[in-house]
């Protein structure tokens, strides 16, 4: 546990009260202070934030998307339905932990769980801004180019190819300070 502790920090000469007892002694119970805790970061309520917004919006998108009939005719709203799919997986089993880490005062700075977090934000949000893309380069053929908006389901399409984008930029957050704190080690 990544936790202040005074053999990490040595102090020279402990501070002493009006009695003569060290503040040291008297404070034995007092928690230890957390170092490099910023807000959005694993375990923190900022990160559960993320986490949580991250699986809302994947969640709508999936939903949306899935909810058409003609989804599955196009390759892009399946990757779409596939990355955001994903996403929510990811999201919420990420929120747990920092709802657990937030309730037993846990650091998740560990190296090897940072790692793994950075290349997990990574991938899923590639993956996501790239099905968010694809979508929204077929829902602009669709309706722009084609003009078949009245034959196909462009609200629902466009709905959830916004909800995937808005899904990419909670996650680019994570990612990069996942990204931050691996690389200041």
């Amino acid at each position: 546990m990544n936790v202040s502790h005074a053999s990490i920090h040595p102090v020279e000469e402990v501070p002493t009260t009006d009695g003569g007892v060290a503040v040291a002694e008297q404070n034995v119970n007092v928690p230890m202070v957390r170092m490099k805790d910023i807000q959005g970061m694993p375990g923190t309520i900022g990160g559960l934030a993320l986490r949580v917004s991250q699986f809302v919006f994947a969640a709508a998108a999936l939903s949306v998307m899935a909810s058409t009939s003609d989804f599955p005719s196009v390759t892009a709203f399946c990757f779409l339905v596939a990355a955001a799919g994903l996403q929510t997986l990811w999201s919420i089993a990420l929120a747990i932990t920092d709802v657990y880490a937030i309730l037993v005062r846990r650091s998740l700075q560990n190296y090897r769980l940072v790692s793994s977090f950075t290349i997990g934000d990574g991938v899923t949000s590639t993956l996501i801004f790239a099905a968010a893309c694809a979508s929204a380069g077929i829902t602009v053929l669709i309706d722009n180019d084609l003009g078949n908006c009245n034959e196909n389901h462009c609200v629902q399409f466009e709905t959830a190819t916004g909800m995937a984008f808005i899904c990419w930029f909670t996650t680019v957050p994570s990612f990069l300070l996942n990204f931050w704190s691996l690389a200041s080690r």
